[in-house]
């Protein structure tokens, strides 16, 4: 790749950023989003450009701007809850902010241009559990996915009974639950990682969020490809991807393909750069 057109991808991403931040700005007329989306997007393009000059923890420079800005910013000192139980209780108050445009750009439109790039670049549940030592998954895949769409419905039934029961007091009840949330969400994923060796056993079997990115990553347009070419066939992509995906399979129905996270541990890892 020349080096002109390496820098395509970081720029086209801040472009995509940009452009939201600005849109959001001028239609909501709040500065905030002119921050909060332009601060994020050159966040992500700083990451890509520090992969592209092969700095091993670019992606982890990446999670720690992101993942800590929405934790303690947005979510401790802003009070707000970005949380799946935050996107629920804005969409039943009808109304087009904070979780909801968050969800919006992040796991629900999104996906459809960076896939899960969330879960590899911004969560910041992921971006602890990432701090654990299994960072290759040691076992087998398990077959309980399907914990995920228990969550992800006990959520929607939790926030649902709270305005059908017409309790008060919901923004501090969103603060206390976003709190107590990522307590659990810790407590679950550290447990689960060193049962399994797996830092992203959460991810694959309990995290609510997969059930809205699972299937539009589907359609993703920006994915690993393998150049069948250049492939040895040494299976040390697959080894080292904490997801279990099969990125020398180029088809979008490849094994747990809708589970990439764009962490690139399978392109840094590929011995011919056939990734």
């Amino acid at each position: 790749m020349s080096n002109k057109k390496k820098y395509i991808l970081p720029l086209a991403m801040w472009l995509i950023f940009e452009s939201i931040a600005v849109t959001l700005w001028l239609t909501k007329d709040n500065l905030f989003y002119l921050f909060n989306f332009s601060y994020i997007g050159t966040s992500i393009s700083l990451g890509i450009l520090l992969f592209l000059h092969d700095y091993k923890y670019a992606r982890r420079i990446v999670q720690l701007l992101v993942g800590l800005y929405m934790l303690i910013y947005l979510g401790l000192i802003c009070n707000e809850n970005m949380q799946i139980e935050g996107f629920w209780y804005y969409l039943f108050t009808g109304v087009f902010e904070a979780a909801t445009i968050h969800y919006a750009v992040a796991k629900i439109f999104g996906p459809l241009i960076f896939g899960r790039g969330w879960c590899g670049y911004a969560c910041w549940t992921a971006m602890v559990l990432d701090f654990l030592p299994y960072k290759e998954p040691k076992g087998s895949r398990k077959k309980i996915g399907f914990i995920r769409y228990i969550t992800f419905t006990a959520s929607l039934i939790f926030v649902a009974a709270l305005f059908l029961c017409h309790v008060g007091n919901l923004e501090q009840i969103m603060f206390w639950t976003f709190l107590i949330g990522n307590i659990l969400y810790y407590i679950t994923g550290i447990v689960l990682a060193f049962l399994f060796q797996d830092n992203r056993a959460f991810c694959k079997y309990i995290c609510p969020i997969t059930v809205f990115l699972k299937p539009i990553s589907y359609f993703s347009l920006i994915r690993i490809t393998c150049d069948k070419d250049k492939c040895i066939s040494c299976g040390k992509c697959k080894r080292v991807c904490p997801m279990d995906v099969d990125v020398t399979d180029n088809s979008r129905g490849r094994v747990n393909g809708t589970e990439c996270i764009l962490c690139m541990e399978c392109v840094r890892n590929c011995p011919k750069k056939a990734l």
